[in-house]
């Protein structure tokens, strides 16, 4: 049935289409869930705060994989596990030496993980297991930290298979063992940023792995994901906003200046979270312990005035701290620049990816969701001469 102009009518007309599929449930899961007015986040029944400083990195990857936390010899197996994992294949190696020095890091990773998957087909190409997630969340701080000592001019670091993640990782990346002050912090970085729900990365990779495609093609997915801007590009830009404060004495001419002129204000505000954002809450401890002393003060002024600012411009609409802002704070007082802390925040993630792969495989259907056509229908070709 046709209307007048032209428009075929579609019987998804009659679905509900929310914009950005806010509110549709995708998938049902068991690993993490943000519960937004709360604001709480939970991994497999564990409150974050329950786990951030107690429990490390591997001890989250083992609980989202397996939905308990390890004993002791579980705990000492995923280790070597992971320690055994992180060498790269020459050929990854040599299609990050053939990389550009100017590209960017996020680019090299969405790269080096799919030459991972060309490379190592034999171990990819099957339906992805835990030996899979294991290897891949492995390489994925290997392929960053080589990325980011070959664009300097340097040969990459061999790993050392009996450090943690977070210590290899800065260990790869700056060729001298970490110092506890910074790889701690890192930790509690990467368990924060484990997991979160269906967020946009995170369904990229369940609906590449509902196609029955490997494990690299849906981190490969995820990483394209959060590259952008609206997703895991932000943390840079708050350090950037940071430094062009650069004093707690210019935070009110600068917040009123970039407000009066309608800008946006970084690190605040959430899609999910209508109360304080947890992992904020806890990263702001970890920057006050971690960070340098003036930095941390223009952090918590900028933010708190941010905040005030906000909250008299917009009243009854409040925002509140989001987990990029402090993000900022802790990855630059491990040493990391700008450009890094969004692939960081990969480094974390993949564990929550390959979870949720494993997740979608177990009762895996396809992810073929409807669209309403609202385009005509009744047009008629015209050969060149005449258009």
């Amino acid at each position: 049935m046709s209307s007048a102009n032209g428009t075929q009518a579609d019987p998804a007309a009659s679905l509900p289409k929310p914009e950005g599929l806010e509110g549709v449930v995708a998938a049902a899961t068991a690993l993490s869930h943000v519960f937004g007015e709360e604001g709480r986040l939970v991994y497999r029944g564990y409150d974050i705060h329950e786990l951030a400083g107690k429990a490390g990195f591997e001890e989250v990857a083992y609980l989202l994989w397996h939905g308990r936390l390890p004993n002791g010899a579980e705990l000492d197996d995923l280790r070597q596990r992971l320690g055994a994992n992180r060498a790269l294949p020459e050929s990854v190696l040599a299609t990050l030496r053939a990389l550009p020095g100017d590209a960017e890091p996020m680019d090299a990773l969405r790269t080096g993980v799919s030459a991972l998957g060309a490379a190592e087909h034999g171990l990819f190409d099957a339906t992805p297991d835990l030996d899979e997630a294991i290897a891949v969340t492995a390489r994925v701080p290997s392929i960053l930290a080589a990325f980011f000592r070959l664009r300097r001019g340097e040969e990459p670091v061999p790993p050392r298979p009996e450090l943690n993640t977070a210590q290899s990782y800065l260990y790869q990346l700056f060729g001298r063992e970490p110092e506890p002050r910074h790889w701690r912090p890192l930790e509690v970085y990467l368990v924060l940023l484990a997991d979160h729900g269906m967020n946009a990365s995170t369904f990229t990779a369940r609906v590449i792995a509902s196609t029955q495609s490997d494990l690299c093609s849906a981190i490969t997915g995820a990483v394209g994901a959060l590259k952008g801007p609206l997703h895991g590009g932000a943390p840079s830009k708050v350090l950037d906003m940071l430094n062009e404060i650069g004093s707690v004495a210019n935070v009110e001419p600068w917040l009123t200046r970039a407000l009066d002129g309608g800008e946006r204000l970084m690190g605040f505000g959430h899609r999910v979270y209508k109360a304080e954002d947890p992992r904020a809450e806890i990263l702001r401890g970890m920057a006050e312990e971690a960070s340098d002393p003036a930095f941390f003060a223009l952090s918590k002024t900028t933010e708190e005035r941010a905040l005030a600012m906000l909250e008299e411009r917009k009243p009854g609409r409040r925002l509140y701290t989001n987990v990029e802002f402090y993000s900022a704070a802790v990855l630059a007082a491990v040493g990391l620049p700008g450009d890094m802390f969004t692939p960081t925040f990969a480094v974390a993630r993949t564990v929550g990816w390959t979870a949720h792969v494993l997740e979608q495989m177990a009762n895996n259907r396809l992810i073929r969701p409807q669209s309403e056509f609202v385009g005509p229908t009744d047009k008629h070709f015209a050969a060149i001469e005449a258009r």
